[in-house]
């Protein structure tokens, strides 16, 4: 390939990420509400100045993000929004990516942390929430298979954000498997039963109206991580 169809592409490319960028600007401030027809081809031709190659490969990016959806006879709309779709994109962007290791612990324990406050009001409102936490914190499996308790620690704090029922957030458990996956030698080389014991006692915290103890028990076990 050339020099100058490389070049070429690389422009084009970058027009189809400003015209994205655009698009957004635009749903926004037409305040723009999913169901409702968005701008055709020929609109976006016409009030951009760029090419057709340039619209198609801005609204596949949009539509691929679930962002504006086609639907027959009624040209494109914009579709109802779906964090977990966007949270699976971003899983599996930074599970490629080399991302800095400091940013993901980071992001976990805002994550994380944020959401304790919220699972003990869901644990105010039912207390069979606490009672399933507690089930879950103590369903940590004999064996010495690693994989099998990794497993179960992932599965006890995606509950722990899930049951906020905050869908934004619960949406961002995705990142866990990331997380899991980069510090896998880490997770592995952990202490089980110490983690499990503190699990326990994060929802007993919570369950007692205990935000502050039970946030300092989480950043505990989360610097197992951060130590190593």
């Amino acid at each position: 390939m050339g020099k100058r169809v490389k070049q070429a592409i690389l422009r084009r490319e970058r027009l189809s990420d400003q015209l994205s960028a655009q698009l957004l600007r635009h749903i926004i401030e037409h305040r723009l509400k999913p169901g409702d027809p968005f701008l055709t081809e020929e609109a976006i031709v016409e009030r951009f100045g760029v090419s057709r190659t340039v619209v198609r490969e801005a609204t596949k990016a949009l539509d691929f993000l679930g962002i504006i959806s086609a639907v027959p006879r009624r040209g494109t709309v914009l579709d109802k929004f779906d964090f977990n779709r966007v949270a699976e994109y971003f899983g599996f962007h930074f599970a490629l990516s080399d991302y800095p290791e400091e940013q993901l612990l980071k992001t976990r324990g805002v994550v994380e942390t944020g959401a304790l406050y919220y699972a003990m009001e869901a644990m105010r409102a039912d207390p069979g929430v606490a009672e399933e936490l507690l089930r879950r914190a103590e369903m940590m499996p004999s064996t010495d298979d690693v994989d099998r308790r990794i497993e179960h620690d992932i599965a006890f704090h995606r509950a722990l954000v899930e049951v906020t029922e905050i869908s934004p957030l619960a949406a961002f458990c995705e990142l866990l498997q990331v997380f899991f996956r980069k510090f896998y030698k880490r997770a592995a080389a952990g202490d089980f039963a110490a983690g499990q014991e503190q699990h326990r006692q994060i929802v007993e915290a919570l369950r007692d109206g205990k935000l502050d103890v039970a946030t300092g028990i989480l950043r505990l076990h989360l610097s197992w991580y951060e130590k190593r």
